[in-house]
């Protein structure tokens, strides 16, 4: 009898060239010489037989085999609602009976593929990835890629032996989407995608939309159900919505997860940091946390920043549902959760994106746009839709499947600008002959205005480097509408002049003041974060001049000055602990330094400063404006102090003097817009915090001299590399 099925599509499919397997596979109506039959036609490499077995009364008709390498096929009388399983046996003995991937349709509707095409998905990772689901009553996994320049894409795992020919997926031409739907595939199957490109080999890659992974150094993506999570922070999530993180008290805590703390000898899993660092990060007063990146990467000392698996959290520390875990128990914690992201570019590791289907697909064709000069990374095509959607999709993902409270955006300012880090004639201008990179500009204001609509009370974080006008400006109003930028021009002053030995700091007094020239031009976050404590930087406590107790009380005054600086704050992990050495992912933080009361000191100060920080709405309530701040004195440069107010919207007010010299300045006179009594809301050289326990016994009554432009002023002893934080008492005699 002669065969339904060509010679040529017999030998494309077995040697796993066919760019429409499903035209072949599966189940046809075929119409033959003697009329029209039901052809069932199989690939199944080296079975010695294969048998149609009928669903509905269980009959076995056994298939031809038309080639020696396992191409089967079976005829039926026209019925075009056979139902059926296939049934192989191989020489070895081994049996196998499964339903056919190829006698299912399609689960991308119209839609689906008509907003993935136009790259207008920001809900991608439902359609794209592995999903496990039931159709027509089979369980299975149905996955989905964007290849749209392959000639062959097949899913291929422990499942199938590998084999790339056993599974290739049906092409959906116009949004170049492949798919196919394996029943009886389960949670926990291990899977890459075989790619046939256009020219040269095959090769294998992991699923861009993967959403879990093997632990590095392996690769493959791991099938993770999305949305079985129980979450138990439903009152946080509500009480997000209404928030407005611009005028509220907000100070974060960055965490590394690998070497916060380790059991024995090994990093911690999320579930038993889900057991310690809430509470940790809740008793020390701090709102938030932000992690280095914890989407996959396989190299350690990347920490994070070259990322292979956009959709994956990190497997070395446990599963997806793991990290929820640790996530929902921060948030019945009070605490928020930021997540650096990381869009601008991506490594050139064999199975992630680089070169996906044998072209250059996420990235751009022309090296001056499309590799990175300084990192050896490969650069985002902003410019191309289904790149813009695949990246928008990825921060939606982290906010809606995650329920992290905000994402902080990596390396704004090498996405800004055609000619970062590049030489001239080593990058490509825009259309009007501009440095700036106008597809990356519209990508974060399409990003910024969805998360807004999406997510209310989720925020979005630019670490920007540059004088880039109105990141923080509205998209309406011509900005980028992020949230909040970090204050890297705060950062890199004020740590330059609070190093200088302090008999010198009197000669760069502009280091310190000048960031109030411009703190109000945009929402910032004052950042001292891992990039300050590594490769050569020394720790905080190490950066500071003079003997230990000097490093501690310095310490001390660099941050009481920064928390009462406008602006939020962020702080890096072991820096509470008064941490010597430098920070490394390889080992955790030197707990056991809380054994030493200098350092039991400094984590007692931060948990201080939060705690009045968070009591105190006049360092925090009107942070984005100058009404909420006045100089009283900046000139007093030969004795290196500086006085100013911060303010609540009530007019209450703190006095906050900082002595930048290790001298005690006793009988200093100081004026204040109020008479009466102030209390020492802080005192950084209190002996609780390992000072020398000057001070002014708790408070001190105002005298009606004029001083600083005010008619009253008060007499104060300020001690040595200190910073007071004074309060008026409306309620005490005298006011």
């Amino acid at each position: 009898m002669a065969s339904a099925t060509s010679q040529k599509d017999i030998q494309l499919i077995v040697h796993g060239e066919h760019s429409n397997p499903f035209s072949v596979l599966g189940k046809h109506r075929a119409m033959l010489p003697d009329g029209p039959v039901t052809v069932v036609r199989t690939f199944v490499p080296d079975a010695e037989e294969v048998e149609v077995i009928d669903s509905r009364n269980g009959k076995a008709t056994r298939m031809d085999r038309l080639d020696e390498t396992g191409f089967f096929e079976a005829r039926f009388p026209d019925d075009g609602g056979l139902p059926y399983r296939l049934k192989a046996k191989w020489p070895s003995g081994g049996e196998l009976a499964f339903a056919d991937p190829y006698s299912f349709p399609s689960t991308l509707g119209e839609l689906d593929l008509h907003l993935l095409g136009e790259g207008k998905d920001l809900l991608l990772y439902r359609k794209l990835g592995a999903h496990p689901m039931t159709v027509d009553g089979v369980p299975g996994v149905r996955f989905g890629v964007w290849a749209p320049n392959a000639l062959r894409v097949s899913v291929v795992g422990d499942f199938n032996h590998w084999d790339g020919r056993r599974h290739p997926m049906r092409l959906h031409p116009g949004a170049g989407i492949w798919e196919i739907f394996i029943p009886e595939l389960s949670l926990g199957t291990l899977y890459k995608y075989e790619i046939k490109p256009r020219s040269g080999p095959l090769f294998v890659k992991a699923d861009p939309v993967g959403f879990a992974t093997e632990v590095r150094p392996a690769t493959a993506s791991v099938v993770h159900a999305l949305g079985e999570f129980d979450w138990d922070d439903e009152d946080w999530m509500e009480r997000r919505k209404a928030s407005n993180a611009a005028l509220e008290p907000m100070s974060i805590y960055e965490v590394h997860l690998g070497s916060w703390r380790w059991r024995e000898d090994r990093p911690m899993t999320y579930r038993e940091l889900a057991d310690e660092l809430p509470a940790y990060v809740s008793d020390l007063g701090f709102t938030h946390v932000e992690f280095l990146p914890v989407m996959e990467h396989p190299y350690d000392p990347s920490w994070g920043y070259q990322v292979i698996g956009y959709y994956a959290p990190t497997s070395r520390y446990g599963s997806p549902d793991d990290f929820k875990h640790l996530i929902d128990r921060l948030h019945k914690h009070g605490i928020g959760v930021l997540l650096d992201w990381v869009p601008a570019h991506f490594p050139k590791d064999a199975a992630g994106l680089s070169r996906f289907d044998g072209t250059a697909l996420y990235e751009h064709l022309d090296p001056r746009m499309g590799e990175h000069p300084d990192w050896g990374t490969m650069i985002f095509n902003y410019g191309r839709n289904e790149v813009r959607n695949f990246l928008m999709a990825n921060a939606i993902y982290w906010l809606d499947e995650f329920h992290v409270d905000g994402l902080r955006v990596d390396a704004v300012a090498s996405m800004l600008y055609l000619d970062y880090s590049r030489e001239e004639g080593e990058w490509l201008p825009n259309r009007y002959g501009g440095r700036e990179n106008l597809e990356s500009i519209e990508f974060f204001r399409q990003l910024s205005s969805s998360v807004r609509e999406l997510f209310p009370g989720a925020l979005m974080v630019a670490e920007e480097s540059t004088a880039w006008p109105g990141v923080t400006k509205s998209v309406t109003g011509g900005g980028l509408g992020f949230h909040f930028k970090w204050n890297m021009g705060w950062m890199n002053d004020f740590l330059r002049f609070i190093e200088h030995e302090p008999i010198y700091r009197k000669y760069h007094f502009g280091l310190l003041t000048f960031s109030l020239m411009y703190a109000f031009s945009e929402y910032f976050i004052l950042p001292i974060s891992h990039d300050e404590v590594v490769h050569g930087k020394r720790s905080l406590l190490d950066k500071m001049p003079g003997d230990e107790w000097q490093k501690f009380a310095n310490l001390r005054l660099a941050l009481g000055f920064m928390w009462s600086h406008p602006g939020k704050q962020l702080l890096f992990m072991g820096t509470e602990l008064g941490q010597w050495r430098e920070w490394h992912e390889g080992s955790p933080l030197d707990w056991w330094l809380l054994e030493r009361p200098l350092h039991q000191g400094a984590q007692r100060w931060i948990r201080d400063l939060n705690n009045v920080y968070r009591r105190e709405p006049a360092l925090w309530e009107q942070d984005v404006t100058y009404e909420g701040f006045q100089w009283i004195d900046f000139h007093d440069v030969e004795n290196s102090v500086i006085i100013f107010r911060r303010i609540a919207k009530d007019g209450d007010n703190l006095v906050i003097l900082c002595n930048f010299t290790p001298v005690p300045r006793p009988g200093y006179q100081v004026g204040v817009p109020k008479g009466g009594r102030y209390r020492e809301v802080l005192n950084s050289d209190a002996e609780i915090y390992g000072g020398s326990n000057l001070g002014n016994a708790g408070w001190v009554e105002t005298e009606p001299l004029g001083s600083h432009s005010h008619p009253q002023s008060l007499r104060l002893l300020l001690p040595p590399l200190a910073v007071l934080v004074l309060k008026h008492d409306p309620g005490a005699m005298g006011s």
